[in-house]
């Protein structure tokens, strides 16, 4: 069972494998997403790492909530070893997987090191996983540790998706499409079956915008010449450090045409598995919908 008790923690995570402790772990250290997820929880991480999509500081756009000039920042991807995160004295570290069971953005080698050492929670956010899910499986390990989802975030949430498939219905033409610059020559179109944020929108009423079929799982990798041609009403633009920066690609002229014609709303693939987050993702979606409609 994944409940705390005075003698014994234990908790399965989505690998199937079960995590324990003597007691309820307090001294967690997480992938930057779920250290932000488990703060909007009530829970305050020691110590986050990035993937090999970070650099040498925490991507702001990523962290949520987190108070960044408290957590420490322990490295990311190939530059995180096991010693820079046992030095923070952790009882429990929280990543992530994309399926497969494999640790996301650390060497395989430091994920096993850290096995050795402390327990290691893995939850899937991957494709195939429905948003509430993901944010349930947080809430469950939040509650496992004695902490529990707001009342006041579960309510917003519940009013936040009202709200989105009141607004959907009443503006059905509205095209939202989501995508990653990758620079001058080239974007990254996301499939919205494959990221569990976009399939909520589409739950939820909301127009989602699917790129052609070709090979990439969670991307179509085209030009912006594509992006034009989709003729989206609202663009998620990823606003993650490790996307193209506006500047790169502001003189396209197809670019240019999708900004003209469209909405750019910043988002974040890694969104905060809360109600917090999911909440005000879902109401400034609402609100730019209503604008175009």
């Amino acid at each position: 069972m994944n409940q705390p008790s005075a003698q014994s923690w234990e908790f399965t995570d989505d690998r199937g494998h079960a995590a324990a402790a003597l007691e309820a772990p307090t001294r967690v250290v997480a992938y930057i997403q779920a250290g932000a997820s488990l703060w909007d929880l009530g829970i305050r991480p020691v110590g986050i790492f990035g993937s090999y999509h970070d650099g040498e500081r925490p991507d702001r756009a990523k962290s949520g909530a987190l108070p960044l000039a408290d957590v420490a920042y322990l490295g990311a991807g190939a530059g995180l070893g096991p010693d820079d995160v046992l030095a923070v004295g952790p009882d429990l570290v929280v990543a992530l997987t994309y399926g497969g069971g494999q640790v996301y953005g650390i060497e395989p080698d430091t994920a096993k090191h850290l096995e050795e050492h402390v327990p290691v929670v893995v939850i899937d956010v991957g494709q195939g996983r429905r948003l509430a899910a993901v944010r349930e499986r947080f809430a469950e390990l939040g509650r496992s540790l004695g902490a529990a989802e707001p009342a006041a975030a579960l309510a917003r949430l519940t009013r936040a998706e009202r709200e989105l498939t009141d607004t959907a219905g009443g503006t059905g033409g509205v095209r939202v499409l989501a995508l990653s610059p990758g620079g001058a020559d080239g974007v990254h179109l996301a499939r919205p079956g494959r990221w569990p944020d976009l399939s909520a929108l589409t739950g939820l009423g909301v127009r989602t915008v699917e790129p052609p079929e070709g090979p990439g799982a969670n991307w179509h990798t085209g030009t912006w010449g594509d992006a034009a041609e989709l003729a989206p009403d609202v663009v998620l633009l990823d606003s993650r450090a490790n996307a193209a920066a506006r500047e790169q690609y502001a003189g396209d002229a197809q670019w240019r045409a999708v900004a003209e014609r469209a909405a750019v709303l910043p988002w974040n693939p890694e969104l905060p598995a809360s109600a917090a987050a999911h909440a005000t993702f879902f109401t400034t979606v609402a609100e730019v919908l209503r604008g175009r409609g």
